[in-house]
């Protein structure tokens, strides 16, 4: 399988010919034999990835010698809309070209990662079998080629997405996210976020190298950037093997970290409302500053589109019964409780939604009431109060210093970085 490597030669990144000559590459060969093909996107939550702009130049490049299936890798998150599939990939390709993925009913079992793997990944924390499932289509051998198409980005579960894990969580069961989830709550996400094999990423390692081998599986690995939401594509990554996504790695590492001098001690955060509807997403927010922010400071997170917690119904249920308490007390509440010991990803998720009392985390929104957030153990304030304090059309990414002489960091998409005191990485 053909490898490219493609990094941007300025600033303003590759453009859409250099893209899609790199995009007919990958097929060029293999094109006459295509019959049938499966795209696996993520969703709109990963709006700055790139991914829609791909996904709408292979459809054009396939559709009229083969059959395009596509499938938007959501993992837990809720099924894209017919809007957002619109908004995200364009409007030229057909609605029945997709395919939602169910992480609960559409999977199956491919192989089992070994106790005894996990206790070593997990430096003796956990020593449980992690059970590998993936969509049943992926092994539908009509495929004649499948392109898994993922933003390599800082992400607190596995360190840095993508490659794998477009697989095994975008495209994964219960049982592989459950553990998968935990495992990297339990390690400690500061330990891992912005970095390379973490024990999550190990363990889709180990499950891409003994389980998935025989599939026609291709990888697409995008390195942007966004400001003001305008997406620069930075690198473009493909292939099959591990190396290709080290490289993207490299890149990565270079275009998605900043680092501070010294803690902030207010920080503001913007959540578009297009990308960011729940707190399971937008406690990106959180995961992606915690390592800047200064003991005792603040994080403000201004969330107009934040309607509820989880994406799932069930985990919105224990979510807002349990609450962002902790690590501590989240997993004393998991010993003791079933109900958090069968929806594990919920219980990591606890976990990286707390600042286990360092700072304090505000959500200013309009969608949910003070009540809720505060028993999710979040402080309230009103998104109209928010807004006309940290008014995103007047900030810059970065420091700003307000009329009233105040000074806060502000990020206007946490989705596509990691900002870190260079003492804590």
């Amino acid at each position: 399988m053909m490898e490219i490597t493609m990094r941007a030669n300025s600033n303003s990144g590759i453009s859409d010919v250099e893209l899609r000559k790199a995009l007919e590459c990958t097929i060029e060969s293999k094109k006459a034999n295509l019959k049938k093909v499966l795209l696996l996107p993520p969703d709109i939550t990963r709006a700055h990835s790139g991914a829609g702009k791909i996904i709408a130049m292979y459809y054009e490049m396939l559709k009229d010698t083969c059959q395009v299936d596509i499938m938007p890798a959501i993992g837990t998150h809720e099924p894209m809309t017919v809007e957002e599939r619109k908004e995200f990939f364009g409007e030229g390709i057909p609605m029945d070209c997709f395919i939602a993925h169910n992480w609960k009913t559409d999977v199956v079992k491919v192989g089992t990662v070994p106790g005894e793997f996990i206790e070593e990944v997990s430096e003796g924390l956990l020593n449980d079998p992690i059970d590998i499932e993936v969509n049943k289509r992926l092994l539908d051998k009509s495929y004649d080629l499948i392109i898994s198409i993922g933003q390599v980005v800082p992400h607190e579960v596995i360190g840095i997405a993508n490659y794998s894990k477009n697989i095994f969580v975008g495209c994964g069961g219960s049982a592989t996210i459950n553990k998968s989830h935990m495992l990297g709550a339990v390690y400690g996400m500061e330990r891992i976020m912005g970095k390379d094999f973490s024990p999550v990423r190990k363990v889709f390692d180990y499950a891409e190298e003994n389980f998935i081998k025989d599939i026609p599986l291709m990888y697409v690995l995008t390195v942007t950037t966004a400001v003001q939401n305008n997406v620069t594509i930075h690198g473009v990554f493909t292939g099959r093997s591990r190396k290709i996504f080290e490289e993207a790695v490299k890149l990565c590492q270079q275009k998605n970290l900043t680092f501070v001098d010294k803690p902030f001690k207010k920080a503001v955060v913007y959540l578009d409302p297009k990308e960011f509807k729940t707190t399971w997403v937008g406690n990106k927010a959180i995961y992606r500053t915690r390592m800047a922010i200064a003991d005792g400071g603040e994080l403000i997170i201004l969330a107009p589109g934040v309607r509820k917690f989880g994406e799932d119904d069930r985990n919105d249920e224990l979510i807002r019964k349990y609450g962002y308490v902790g690590r501590k007390k989240v997993l004393e509440l998991t010993k003791e409780n079933e109900d958090l010991q069968n929806n594990l990803s919920v219980a990591a998720h606890l976990i990286h939604g707390s600042s286990d009392d360092r700072f304090t985390i505000t959500y200013a929104v309009e969608k949910l009431t003070k009540e809720e957030v505060e028993k999710a153990n979040f402080k309230y304030m009103p998104l109209s109060e928010a807004l006309k304090k940290y008014d995103p059309s007047k900030l810059k990414d970065g420091y700003n210093t307000l009329e009233d002489g105040e000074e806060i960091f502000y990020i206007s998409n946490p989705a596509i970085g990691l900002w870190a005191d260079k003492s804590k990485f």
